[in-house]
């Protein structure tokens, strides 16, 4: 296999050198002095196969050119109420890093509510969270540890799940879903999921045996919040706060004694480095006694493909739930849910 990588690599390599000038530059930005190892993650995502993998970059590249991705590290969401307020229904952040200096990010799927703005504010946050991912934080934790770091570790946290809640949320879930998929493959190298109610590891269970190989390796349901198993990948002080404890779970709110532990909060490092930097980074690059305009940055995402496996497997997961809520007496439905790569 690895042979066949290197000479898929060079196959893709070839058919981008043929690319136009403005896509060979966008392909610069994006992979960072990187060329070979993103390259590998587009072909990952399409199987290998290397007109599927091109036709992904290429609409990829496209895409962050019609939609100044590369500027999206400038518009910081103002007023600073409006952020805090994404923020608190939007629960996702970086608590630190694994032992190996893998990035670690948690999710409060149960309780994020997206529902204190539009879903271009959301949107827009969650690409500036890949953003400053792949052009600040990888990049320095590769030279702190002196080898190239391109992956992180998503923990997510299921507490107060309610998948009707799921189904309510769709449109916003989809979008983001399909951003990440189609524009961020494969940099997620496991899934860590903890706090998962009855009715998500039943159906995890008989959800597994469909997902590719590949993906389900990256999968770790955990038993209740998951403490003693992170614990052995990364130090206790990079611990997401919703495992830190049974039954601590997340919240939407965090008091200010707790918001610098709460790697959600507004208030916690992580966010208040990013702000930060895209205050500076907007204060570069537009007159400096203009104040920074509001406004949500707008980012077109195509649609999902109906066939794919994707649509597959909810179809599969939401009729385990029929059965299971009839079996227990549970009114929740499942549409909408989605399983990233």
């Amino acid at each position: 296999m690895e042979q066949a990588a290197e000479e898929a690599i060079q196959q893709l390599s070839a058919l981008m050198d043929q690319v136009d000038a403005t896509l060979k530059s966008e392909f610069e930005i994006m992979h960072q002095g990187y060329r070979a190892e993103t390259m590998a993650r587009f072909l990952k995502a399409r199987d290998w196969n290397v007109d599927r993998a091109h036709k992904m970059l290429v609409d990829s590249l496209n895409w962050r050119i019609q939609n100044d991705i590369d500027e999206i590290l400038s518009k910081p969401i103002v007023p600073t109420d409006l952020f805090r307020s994404v923020r608190e229904s939007q629960l996702y952040g970086m608590s630190g890093f694994s032992k190996d200096g893998i990035p670690v990010f948690a999710l409060g799927v149960g309780r994020s509510s997206y529902d204190k703005a539009s879903v271009h504010y959301y949107v827009q946050s969650h690409i500036q969270i890949n953003e400053y991912r792949d052009r600040v934080v990888l990049p320095a934790a590769s030279k702190k540890h002196g080898r190239p770091i391109h992956t992180c570790i998503k923990v997510l946290d299921m507490t107060g799940l309610r998948l009707t809640a799921l189904s309510q949320m769709k449109q916003i879930l989809t979008t983001i879903s399909t951003v990440d998929d189609l524009n961020y493959p494969e940099k997620t190298e496991t899934y860590y999921i903890v706090n998962a109610p009855y009715v998500f590891s039943a159906c995890w269970r008989v959800v597994k045996p469909l997902l590719q190989e590949r993906t389900r390796k990256k999968v770790q349901v955990l038993n209740g919040c998951g403490r003693d198993e992170l614990l052995k990948i990364m130090d206790p002080s990079s611990l997401p706060h919703v495992c830190r404890k049974e039954g601590s779970g997340s919240s939407r709110r965090s008091t200010n004694s707790d918001s610098v532990d709460d790697c959600y909060s507004a208030e916690h490092w992580f966010h208040q480095e990013m702000y930060n930097y895209m205050k500076r980074q907007s204060e570069a690059t537009e007159d400096s006694v203009a104040p920074i305009k509001q406004g949500s940055f707008h980012v077109a995402v195509p649609e999902p493909n109906p066939e794919g496996s994707k649509v597959k497997i909810v179809k599969t997961i939401e009729a385990e739930v029929h059965k299971i809520a009839d079996q227990n007496g549970l009114e929740d439905s499942v549409k909408g849910l989605e399983l990233g790569n």
